[in-house]
């Protein structure tokens, strides 16, 4: 069918209908016309892909990645990267209206980042190729075939080096071909990595030796970890963290830590979501290594900092120990906050949330209606679920304010601030 794309949806598609049936394709742009041929057919809607472009949007773009299309990545890399901020503006507007009954019609602040280069955290796959030469990449859209890559440029510098020498290792037949997968973590400075691995099996190697061939290989190793599948053991090789500067504070990350992975944005993120924020207690839900608790300590006499991830809380701690005497308490505490708020009786000044992609439950959406607090502040992956937690938590609390952070260009991925104000009506 020949279809006409009227807009951008999330989830990196575009949007036409044809005979009343909504229409779903990857990579096209608003207002151009393809050729599409369907892959799936639903009652309601049906997904396709483009054979071919009958008429091309003027806004379209040579992508800058060779893999554009095939790897499953990047999903904008064929729009220029303002009409991608633009774009991903009405998509979240669009969808907490739709999915939330949030009509939100005050202006929302977009903080751009650079387009590329910025992503300090990757993860490949490793799967054997004719010949017994391993290749390295990352999984193909919509599929798990692996599309090898020689390079990325969504990454750090840093990354792309790593990514270059394990694809050398690989080549020469230098690491054992049970190797099935490899993240790189870069800090701040982007010069010093955590290097996590996963083999099948060692391949008679030990972990020493192992580890010592891939330190040689790849010098900036600050830490490094090794999976061997066929006996689910871990070997760590190094401290297990490194030390991650956001502005004037350095923050503990371990190997199994979340920390956001754009390395341009994190420091805005974090002002942002903690600015103009003070009283005597702040609740720091979903804390992870505290990158929004120790901001929180400087204006709070207290933070109660609140993560269930035994190992984040780990990084927590420290990064707590290495702030003390710079602001206010914060207190740890290891637990989900399903768990953590039906015990809290003291009213706080402040929450902040900062969710998995799956968003609150309906545990910690009722809990948090009844909080008491003034303020709340929702740090948001994923604006489906964001729209559905505001649309309850919209019965106790009015918007007032939304900002966009393209922590993800050339992806439809993007990250929202959401702040939140009590009704008076409420109180």
């Amino acid at each position: 069918m020949q279809l006409k794309i009227e807009k951008l949806v999330y989830g990196g598609e575009g949007m036409g209908h044809s005979d009343g049936l909504a229409v779903f394709v990857p990579f096209v742009a608003p207002g151009e016309t393809v050729a599409v041929r369907l892959d799936a057919h639903k009652k309601k809607f049906a997904r396709g892909h483009v054979e071919k472009i009958v008429e091309t949007s003027p806004g379209r773009v040579v992508p800058r990645c060779p893999y554009f299309t095939r790897c499953g990545g990047c999903h904008y890399q064929h729009l220029p990267y303002d009409a991608q901020l633009s774009y991903k503006r009405e998509i979240l507007l669009e969808t907490l209206a739709r999915l939330g009954g949030v009509r939100w019609q005050g202006p929302v602040e977009v903080h751009a980042s650079p387009p590329f280069g910025y992503r300090n955290r990757a993860q490949w796959k490793v799967r054997p190729a004719v010949g017994g030469i391993s290749q390295i990449g990352y999984l193909e859209a919509g599929s798990e075939a692996l599309c090898a890559v020689d390079q990325c440029p969504i990454l750090s510098p840093r990354l792309e080096d790593t990514l270059a020498r394990v694809r050398g290792l690989l080549e020469r037949l230098e690491i054992p071909a049970a190797l099935t997968e490899v993240e790189a973590f870069a800090d701040g400075e982007d010069e010093r990595i955590l290097l996590s691995t996963s083999f099948a099996n060692f391949g008679g190697n030990t972990a020493q030796a192992l580890g010592g061939l891939l330190r040689q290989a790849i010098p900036a190793i600050e830490s490094l970890l090794l999976h061997d599948a066929s006996r689910d053991r871990f070997e760590l090789l190094g401290p297990g963290y490194l030390r991650y500067s956001v502005g004037d504070r350095r923050y503990r990350v371990g190997h199994l830590s979340f920390f956001q992975v754009n390395r341009f944005l994190v420091g805005a993120l974090a002002e942002r979501a903690t600015a103009g924020a003070a009283g005597r207690l702040a609740l720091d839900l979903y804390a992870g290594v505290g990158l929004f608790s120790l901001p929180l300590a400087a204006t709070f006499s207290r933070v109660v900092a609140v993560e269930g991830n035994p190992a984040a809380t780990r990084d927590l701690e420290d990064n707590v120990r290495s702030a003390a005497g710079q602001g206010g308490a914060i207190d740890v505490r290891t637990e989900d906050a399903e768990e953590f708020l039906p015990r809290t009786h003291k009213r706080p000044d402040l929450i902040l949330l900062d969710p998995p992609r799956a968003g609150l439950s309906d545990a910690v959406r009722t809990r948090l209606a009844v909080s008491g607090a003034p303020d709340i502040r929702y740090v948001s992956c994923d604006p489906a679920t964001l729209a559905r937690d505001l649309k309850d938590l919209c019965a106790t609390y009015e918007v007032a304010g939304i900002e966009l952070f393209d922590l993800f260009p050339q992806s439809f991925h993007l990250e929202t601030l959401v702040r939140l104000r009590r009704r008076e009506s409420a109180t």
